[in-house]
């Protein structure tokens, strides 16, 4: 994905002012920010979701998309989720859906109703349905909300596998507890893009 002098603005605010970003095959990026940076509103853009007042995004191969808001049903099992999904992206099989439920450990949930479960667990099938037609770029923002600890690990081994398999990932986070997992770290601030220097202790961005 190449991502040219995006600009975006509400009215008389000026959100994205001129961002610039390569994502590679084989990369994982961060991107932090503080609340209200406008990064939901990149990821929007570069997603095709929401169009850039300027700018170039060029995008290449399958596209994932994690928005941080949910896209289930609440009547709806987790398995009833998976078969429109697979329906939606015109895959053969679930064989892919179902080895990420059990690396993100709630395999036991398959006929759940989404009501029933707890918010981190809607966000571990919001991340399932976003990676089970196995994309080549991924978008993730705050992929990682209302896990547990253990859950959290097993994010950050699922987004470093992806990795290994040649998939670009772009992780979008207001925190970035474990800047020492990506390869490139940025901060949006002021509508730009910059690269970060991670000099914090145990990998923290400062």
């Amino acid at each position: 994905m190449d991502v040219r002098d995006v600009c975006k603005g509400y009215r008389q605010r000026s959100v994205l002012r001129g961002v610039s970003l390569d994502l590679r095959p084989g990369q994982l990026v961060g991107v932090v920010g503080e609340n209200g940076a406008g990064k939901s509103t990149l990821l929007r853009i570069l997603a095709g979701d929401l169009a850039a007042d300027s700018g170039i995004v060029q995008r290449a191969g399958r596209l994932g998309f994690c928005p941080q808001e949910t896209v289930l049903h609440q009547a709806f099992t987790v398995d009833q989720h998976l078969r429109f999904f697979r329906s939606a992206y015109g895959i053969g099989d679930l064989s892919r859906a179902y080895e990420l439920l059990e690396e993100l450990n709630f395999g036991s949930c398959r006929h759940e109703r989404v009501e029933t479960l707890s918010g981190g667990t809607r966000q571990k099938l919001n991340l399932v349905l976003a990676l089970m037609h196995d994309p080549q770029v991924l978008l993730l923002d705050e992929p990682y909300q209302g896990f547990d600890w253990e859950t959290y690990l097993r994010f950050w081994d699922v987004a470093a596998a992806l990795r290994d398999r040649g998939c670009a990932v772009l992780v979008v986070s207001h925190l970035a507890y474990d800047a020492s997992r990506l390869d490139v770290l940025y901060r949006l601030d002021g509508g730009v893009l910059r690269e970060s220097e991670r000099t914090g202790p145990a990998g923290v961005a400062l």
